[in-house]
């Protein structure tokens, strides 16, 4: 064990301070980072929440696009009789995957 005496060279004096200095530098320095931190996580958790609503968004709007497609198609006046089908014999399906899963 080392026991410190009162009679420090100057040398001593100055590298203790300069060790001091830099020690409290470090702790400002950490202090600086762990709120820089808080502060990247919370601008993650904002854009996780701003992409979930978009992504939400985004498939509202593709239901949207699909249920317009789907009554456009079914329009008499659009005279395209194979899509009209086509596009009722997928929506047949669809109903059939859902009555499947329902008997599950």
């Amino acid at each position: 064990m080392y026991i410190f005496c009162c009679s420090m060279t100057i040398e001593e004096k100055e590298q203790l301070s300069n060790f001091e200095a830099r020690l409290r530098h470090m702790f400002y320095m950490y202090d600086e980072l762990k709120q820089r931190n808080v502060e990247l996580k919370r601008l993650l958790e904002n854009e996780i929440q701003e992409k979930v609503k978009l992504q939400s968004q985004m498939n509202q709007l593709e239901n949207d696009y699909k249920n317009l497609k789907t009554a456009t198609t079914l329009n008499m006046n659009s005279g395209d009789v194979k899509e009209t089908k086509l596009r009722i014999d997928s929506l047949v399906r669809e109903i059939d995957k859902c009555i499947a899963q329902l008997n599950e």
